[in-house]
């Protein structure tokens, strides 16, 4: 071969990462949305709405729910729906510093690069929208318990590859079933529908992304990595799922919190709920070898499975 026939030399065919990626930069271009213009944020809270759809309460099918009056069950949906979504705020931020490191000194004309920093420019909107939600919820800052934050404050700074981009995924696919139902539920505040609806638009690009990468870094690894990896993602997805509705709650709504945390931890209802939503998600950590024996111990832990 001459040195001619080296400089015709047909560039390799894109692999399945970069077209994935060039397609989420495209719908990112085509339909994105600013929360700060987007979302009612001026309209007083009108407390005839839920805060989130009932049936996802912790409380919803328990004695204690039969007997709490309309109001108490609105505004404990109103505080369930703050405390996920400072949940959330806590896990977008590991998410962007994890993405963040993974990128580090690549390539920036690669679509995944520009995709990777496209996709923490939504979560840092998501961040302030969340924010600006809870507090419009008339409820106080929630923050996951000391030894979450202490293991997420660890999990970001090591996690990499199949562990962080899973990890990612659980955290994304449990909030997007969820949202789904509040979106659509008439009986959901407004605004709350409206911040429900941009998130969930905006996550199943950022979903989509985490499975490649998921699948991309899985490529090749052994069955010790996969082992190791399966079990770190399963702890990281309990301290996530577990942290997701706070303690103080039920006494923000008035309630007795003791009875209400005795009723919330013992409810198959809300069980039921969690399994159903994740059924997807654990299909496909079952198809990339991450749904192994250690692993599924917290997974049910966390009624996840």
């Amino acid at each position: 071969m001459t040195s001619a026939d080296v400089r015709r030399a047909p560039e390799a065919a894109p692999s399945g990462r970069h077209e994935t990626a060039q397609r989420l930069l495209d719908s990112s271009a085509t339909l994105s949305y600013d929360p700060a213009t987007e979302v009612d944020w001026e309209t007083p809270l009108d407390k005839d709405f839920h805060g989130a759809s009932p049936e996802w309460s912790t409380l919803y099918g328990t004695s204690y729910w039969a007997e709490m009056t309309p109001e108490q069950q609105k505004e404990l949906t109103r505080q369930e729906a703050a405390s996920v979504a400072s949940t959330g705020i806590w896990f977008e931020m590991i998410l962007q510093q994890m993405v963040l490191r993974d990128f580090y000194a690549k390539d920036p004309t690669d679509p995944a690069f520009q995709w990777a920093l496209t996709e923490i420019a939504d979560e840092c909107r998501h961040s302030i929208m969340f924010a600006r939600g809870a507090q419009k919820l008339g409820a106080p800052p929630y923050r996951p318990r000391k030894l979450a934050v202490e293991l997420g404050r660890v999990f970001k700074a090591v996690a990499g590859g199949e562990a962080a981009y899973a990890a990612i995924l659980v955290a994304e696919e449990v909030l997007d079933v969820m949202q789904r139902d509040w979106m659509r539920d008439e009986r959901v505040v407004p605004f709350v529908r409206t911040i429900n609806n941009i998130h969930v638009v905006e996550e199943s690009r950022h979903m989509k992304f985490a499975r490649e990468e998921t699948r991309e870094q899985l490529e090749g690894a052994g069955a010790v990595r996969r082992q190791f990896n399966a079990l770190v993602i399963a702890i990281a997805s309990y301290f996530i799922v577990s942290s997701m509705v706070n303690r103080d709650v039920y006494k923000n709504a008035g309630l007795d919190a003791e009875r209400a945390l005795r009723e919330a931890k013992n409810n198959e209802h809300h069980k039921s709920m969690m399994r159903s939503s994740c059924a997807g998600l654990m299909e496909f950590l079952g198809s990339c070898g991450l749904l192994t024996k250690p692993a599924m111990v917290f997974y049910k832990r966390a009624n996840l499975i």
